[in-house]
């Protein structure tokens, strides 16, 4: 029995089979405060967890999501839901609430949305003599798009793809990508909520198979500096009652009023996007230019140096690609986000400017995001319409949650002031 707390991370508890009708009567326990515990395993102090005496939350399985875990014999798992302890209330801040407020939201325009989640992620080997205590795993230069032995030398994507496929996760395919023991694997699309739950489940699935290989999956932001970051890319479509795509139309270049105005909508919102989308420190250090991370709010046809990228088919296969994201993010808040900024987008008629032409990275020609997690964080402190999608209480938990973690950020004394001051000064 599994669920996202705030940063994606999963939290969980095995049940014997034979309580599982118990659970599903009264649900289980946990502590709310788990939502606000840091990756070091402090407790943040957010509204509803320490000053109210660390009550408990309930999460409820839902077992439309139970399935069969491919590389633990006799082990099911399933998604679960969280309420509050004294009744059928969601608890504002979990995840997949957050997410289904902003499809609920969609709905009121007649819409749906369609979501196919990209992830990159890094495989590392143990190594006692590095600072990490890592190494990239069949580390090597310019085995971009590869396949076989040649920069997998043990077969960990063949591996990981067909369990993950067995777990039915809709992955469809996957590759070696720019980094040295870097990967990807695309997830087939689907309905916003099924789309962030699989790739929930993808990432700890990644990370709890390359365990069982003694090895380390990371899906950091940007683990290595002589190494380009790892992205967290989304496919994003609207479907009408009928389940036609609203984003095909008659303008010169494919696309219908209703995708412009979503389009508009993500980059209006961009900057308080970047919160839920790169939402830790490391993130920003993914950005530049020549990264292929975009760092501006653009747009373009077919232009991967572009924030949203519409990618060339049209019809019913019209899409927007939105690549500000990174692989850290949270899947359940980062699709949120972009569906509260679609349905804005499309609720206000939002224009989007020009799309880019040729190769961006200019500053000259679109508004540059946010460049550190603060900023980002008051972006999203100061972006009323879209905190009232969201919801007000999840949007005070995160930015209390990251506000802290940028405080203790710093007060920490790194090795590079080390490397750079301590001789000489």
């Amino acid at each position: 029995m599994s669920y996202a707390d705030l940063i994606g991370v999963e939290r969980a508890r095995d049940v014997l089979v034979e309580r599982l009708p118990a659970v599903m009567e009264h649900g289980l326990s946990f502590c709310r405060a788990v939502y606000h515990t840091t990756p070091g395993g402090g407790t943040v102090d957010v509204p509803g967890g320490l000053d109210a005496g660390l009550p408990d939350i309930r999460i409820r399985p839902d077992l439309s999501t139970i399935a069969p875990i491919p590389w633990e014999d006799g082990v099911a798992s399933c998604v679960g839901d969280a309420f509050e302890p004294d009744g059928d209330e969601p608890c504002p801040e979990a995840p997949r609430e957050v997410l289904r407020r902003a499809v609920a939201r969609l709905g009121e325009l007649g819409l749906d949305a369609v979501a196919g989640p990209e992830l990159e992620y890094y495989v590392c080997d143990p190594d006692p003599s590095s600072p990490t205590g890592w190494r990239r795993y069949g580390d090597a230069t310019g085995n971009v798009y590869t396949a076989g032995r040649k920069g997998d030398p043990e077969g960990h994507l063949l591996r990981t793809l067909r369990h993950l496929r067995d777990l039915g996760l809709g992955v469809t395919m996957g590759n070696h990508e720019f980094g040295g023991g870097q990967f990807e694997i695309n997830l087939h699309h689907s309905g916003a909520l099924d789309a962030a739950d699989r790739a929930f489940r993808f990432k700890a699935g990644v990370q709890e198979i390359a365990r069982s290989e003694g090895r380390l999956a990371t899906f950091m932001a940007k683990p290595f500096n002589d190494q380009d970051g790892s992205g967290f890319h989304v496919h994003l479509s609207c479907l009408d009652g009928d389940g036609r795509s609203v984003f095909a139309g008659s303008h010169p270049d494919g696309l219908s009023d209703t995708a412009h105005h979503a389009i508009a909508g993500v980059l209006e919102h961009a900057p308080a996007l970047a919160a839920l989308l790169n939402p830790t420190i490391n993130s920003y250090k993914r950005f530049g230019p020549d990264s292929l991370a975009p760092w501006l709010t653009d747009w373009g046809l077919d232009n991967r140096s572009a924030m949203v990228r519409i990618p060339p088919e049209r019809g019913e296969a019209s899409r927007m690609e939105v690549r500000l994201g990174d692989a850290s993010a949270n899947p359940y808040l980062g699709i949120a986000g972009l569906i509260a900024a679609v349905y804005l987008g499309i609720r206000d008629k939002a224009v989007p400017p020009p799309p880019l032409e040729g190769y961006g990275y200019d500053a000259a020609k679109a508004p540059v995001l946010p460049g550190d997690l603060p900023t980002a964080l008051d972006a999203l402190a100061a972006d009323e319409a879209l905190t009232e999608v969201l919801g007000e209480p999840f949007v005070t938990a995160f930015l209390t949650y990251k506000r802290d973690e940028v405080a203790r950020f710093r007060r920490h004394v790194t090795d590079w002031e080390f490397t750079e001051y301590a001789y000489h000064l």
